[in-house]
């Protein structure tokens, strides 16, 4: 089983990146998709979901109208498209389909 993240990077504030998680070895298209970051000293928060019975979405108050989260089950992959990015937003990504994680992607917000 796998889950393995792409798409992190420096961005400068108010630009926008797209994380992507490429699922193996499971059956993806049964599993939730969601999203979690940490930033250093914190803790894990989980920023964006996505239910894989009815495609619910969920998203932090930290992020709603910014981040969207979508996936593509032919493909077994799950993205979170970020948008108005600020450096509070500067976190390790993690793609998580309970009970598997992906090894997380460094996403930096910085001038």
């Amino acid at each position: 089983v796998q889950l393995v993240e792409s798409g992190g990077g420096l961005v400068q504030p108010g630009g926008s990146l797209t994380l992507s998680c490429r699922a193996s070895g499971f059956t993806f298209e049964l599993y939730d998709a969601n999203w979690h970051r940490q930033a250093p000293g914190k803790q894990r928060e989980l920023v964006a979901s996505k239910s894989w019975s009815d495609g619910t979405t969920q998203y932090a108050d930290s992020v709603k109208g910014r981040f969207t989260i979508s996936r593509d089950n032919a493909n077994a992959t799950m993205y979170l498209q970020m948008n108005n990015l600020q450096p509070e937003d500067t976190a390790v990504y993690y793609c998580h389909s309970p009970p598997y994680w992906g090894q997380g992607t460094q996403v930096t917000v910085s001038s």
